[in-house]
């Protein structure tokens, strides 16, 4: 067992209070199958219909499913979606003695519309406003009490109106006076608001909202977390950065990275609540500040897994770190640690030679594809498509074989140098980072069919087809497997 999987085993039950925006999330699943004829567009028919709690709620629900004890305060609507909302909290077991009602404002619904596990539209009903004086009035009065009575507070801020200035400074000054920790999940142009709080967790595109300084470079996020750093005179900026994965900032110290792993994306919705809530609890049971961060990392790796906004808990975490830890096989490695491996085999004056598939179920065609690929070059880079790319391609009944088993099995043979997973439906995008000097595809293409032929050829590679042996594919080997039921 790893260092992080014995802390994470090792955690408490902090109390944590949640203060934020709440919002209902509702799903409409269905199956698209023909257009409409009123106009180009598909038509959903619905199969199923589902509602879960998000924004702040989506947080605390985190936390719960995280082994924490945790209460949530906020705003609703009059009427059902806010009754509904708070039901789905309390089933949680979660305290609401902190949710008001201001009459003045629908409880925010997001409604979105899936087929094949894919989004087809998001239908907001909201009103972004300042919360009602009379509703502030009763959530300050709560919140005066709630702060000293744990170990943390969240802020999760959506920009709807809850978390007002009055309610800001009452929380800043509890929580001071008390020496609970605030971690801000942040929204806005302006974060003096949320001066005096320990932390906060923007995303690369809040962050440059925020500072008005561009992110696209390392040396960019530094810069701008380095002035949030300085302009609320807080603990920690720690940014999360997608497929990057998160940067942590303090004064004095050095920039602490975490890269995130290959993952088969499905929705990044509810992803940063997800990573806030383990951050959060972590911190509240004392971890340091960067096995926070690595927990927080992987947590919301997991949570881009599942589609809509999702719970993610300790088992999950712990599944994932001792498989990160056990399995994955030295040859097996995501884009970016390919990168300046390839760049010193080039300056080696060696030549890579590139292919991709899904590679299900290994067959003789695809072994004689990979033996004639490695003598095209020096080294051979295998990209295979990850299990969410398989199903869009081949149908919900596939991949027979998970990305990770698919993965260790080609890194097993001598002819494979490297194995890379890739979300896309196609690896353009792959190729585009690691730039091979051979593309190698199977004989039932042609070299100007190839995806990515152009862009080879363009930097001075080229394309080589290798011979196609007749029958031999993963589709005949299901199909024939289904005839002998």
């Amino acid at each position: 067992m790893s260092r992080l999987s014995e802390l994470l085993r090792t955690l408490g039950k902090p109390r944590i209070l949640v203060v934020g925006d709440l919002l209902l999330d509702r799903y409409l699943w269905g199956k698209v199958d023909r257009i409409s004829p009123e106009a180009p567009v598909p038509v959903l028919n619905i199969v199923r219909e589902e509602e879960r709690a998000g924004g702040a709620a989506n947080v605390a629900c985190n936390l719960v499913a995280l082994g924490a004890s945790a209460s949530l305060a906020g705003a609703i609507g009059p009427g059902a979606p806010g009754e509904r909302l708070v039901g789905l909290l309390r089933e949680a077991g979660i305290d609401t003695r902190g949710i008001v009602v201001d009459p003045g404002r629908p409880t925010p619904i997001k409604t979105r519309c899936i087929a094949q596990s894919q989004q087809m539209l998001r239908v907001d009903r909201e009103l972004a406003a300042p919360l009602a004086k009379a509703a502030e009035k009763k959530l300050l009065r709560h919140l005066q009490q709630a702060v000293a009575k744990v170990d943390l507070v969240l802020l999760s801020d959506y920009n709807k109106g809850v978390l007002t200035d009055a309610i800001l400074a009452a929380i800043m000054r509890a929580a001071k006076k008390h020496g609970k920790p605030v971690v801000v999940g942040p929204k806005g142009l302006s974060y003096d608001k949320y001066a005096g709080c320990t932390g906060v967790v923007p995303n690369l595109k809040e962050l440059a909202l925020a500072t008005g300084l561009a992110v696209g470079t390392d040396a960019g996020v530094r810069a701008a977390a380095s002035a949030l750093l300085r302009d609320l005179g807080c603990g920690f900026v720690l940014v999360t950065r997608g497929d990057r994965g998160m940067s942590l900032f303090r004064e004095g110290s050095d920039p602490f990275h975490v890269p995130s792993r290959p993952r088969q994306v499905y929705d990044v919705a509810g992803a940063g609540d997800t990573s806030v809530a383990t951050l959060g609890l972590a911190l509240a049971c004392g971890a340091a500040a960067e096995d926070a961060v690595r927990l927080a990392n992987a947590a919301g790796g997991i949570a881009v897994t599942k589609v809509g906004v999702a719970t993610v808990s300790r088992a999950e975490i712990q599944a994932d770190l001792e498989e990160e830890h056990s399995t994955r096989p030295e040859k097996v490695r995501t884009a970016t640690e390919l990168v300046p491996v390839l760049a010193a085999a080039r300056a080696r004056g060696e030549t890579v030679a590139f292919t991709n598939g899904c590679f299900d179920i290994l067959h003789a065609g695809h072994v004689r594809t990979l033996h004639f690929a490695r003598s095209q070059g020096d080294l051979l880079v295998v990209g295979i498509n990850s299990d969410a790319s398989v199903r869009r391609l081949k149908g919900a009944q596939r991949p027979i074989v998970p990305e990770r088993e698919r993965a260790a099995v080609l890194a097993a043979l001598q002819d494979v140098d490297h194995v890379v997973i890739f979300g896309e439906d196609t690896p353009v995008e792959l190729m585009a980072l690691l730039k091979p000097d051979v593309i190698v595809k199977g004989g039932d293409y042609t070299a100007d069919k190839v995806v990515g032929a152009a862009a080879v050829k363009a930097w001075g590679g080229r394309v080589a087809m290798a011979p196609l042996q007749k029958g031999a594919s993963t589709t005949n080997i299901v199909e024939k497997i289904r005839r002998l039921k």
